[in-house]
């Protein structure tokens, strides 16, 4: 038996939009938690065929419950699990109570003690130089799991809808954030005001994301349910950054009664 038969939760409701698979839950715990098993079950898969894994985190308060019913889960060799983030600001260190590596090392890498937390060094005095280790680190191995959100104005990583692209030739790229992202990030509690939050940031990119083996989209809330509605049905553009992801049929999408709530 899988890994993941054995979670505790079943959807209300599973369909599919295009290629990707939908899974719809009564409360976000339990989305956070099925989420968690599909997850496990990839990363334990992983280990056990070809003794290692790599898995790309999104660091963003969506993803808080699916972490922690993952890293409380058993049936991961975490020492054998590589892991990356996908995004950074520009121009913050590692402390920064806004940083995602901060975000990342306290709720898994200091938890469960993975192989190895490759880092993008928002603080990097040469930021293009920066892209390029980062891309390099990423090809070095198989991505086996992407875990990621969608944000409020549909992206996913950095990829605003200005400087979104589903052919981006790039693994990592500088770009500007938009207003809406930038606001999100004062209203999920990490700046004080808009003021506060960067204006550009390091992302990896549509197709590096999309490039893993499985993608798991974690999006519960209210609050992301014009996103959800968009990038389900509305048209397969930039406008929607997330859209894109009709096209993956290795992609979950895991969604709440709250970010469903639109459809």
């Amino acid at each position: 038996m899988s890994l993941s038969a054995a979670s505790p939760v079943q959807p209300t409701r599973e369909f599919k939009v295009e290629s990707l698979s939908v899974r719809v839950f009564r409360t976000q715990a339990e989305m956070a938690l099925d989420a968690a098993h599909a997850a496990r079950e990839v990363l334990h898969e992983a280990t056990s065929k070809q003794g290692s894994a790599t898995v790309i985190f999104a660091a963003a308060n969506s993803q808080v419950q699916s972490l922690d019913a993952l890293v409380a889960l058993d049936g991961i060799d975490w020492t054998r699990v590589t892991m990356f983030h996908m995004d950074e600001y520009l121009g913050i260190d590692a402390k920064h109570p806004a940083s995602f590596r901060q975000f990342l090392c306290e709720r898994v890498d200091q938890r469960v003690k993975p192989k190895a937390f490759h880092t993008i060094q928002g603080e990097a005095l040469e930021p293009l130089t920066e892209c390029e280790r980062y891309a390099k680190l990423l090809p070095a191995q198989p991505i086996d799991l992407c875990l990621l959100g969608i944000g409020e104005n549909g992206h996913i990583a950095f990829n605003d809808p200005p400087v979104a692209d589903f052919a981006d030739p790039r693994v990592v790229k500088l770009v500007k954030l938009d207003e809406a992202c930038r606001q999100q990030q004062v209203g999920e509690g990490h700046f004080p005001n808009l003021a506060a939050v960067p204006q550009y940031a390091y992302t990896l990119t549509i197709p590096a994301l999309c490039a893993a083996r499985r993608m798991l989209c974690i999006v519960p809330e209210r609050r992301k349910a014009q996103a959800v509605r968009d990038a389900l049905h509305g048209p397969m553009s930039t406008v929607c950054p997330a859209s894109f992801l009709r096209r993956q049929a290795h992609c979950t999408l895991f969604l709440d009664e709250e970010s469903v709530s639109l459809l």
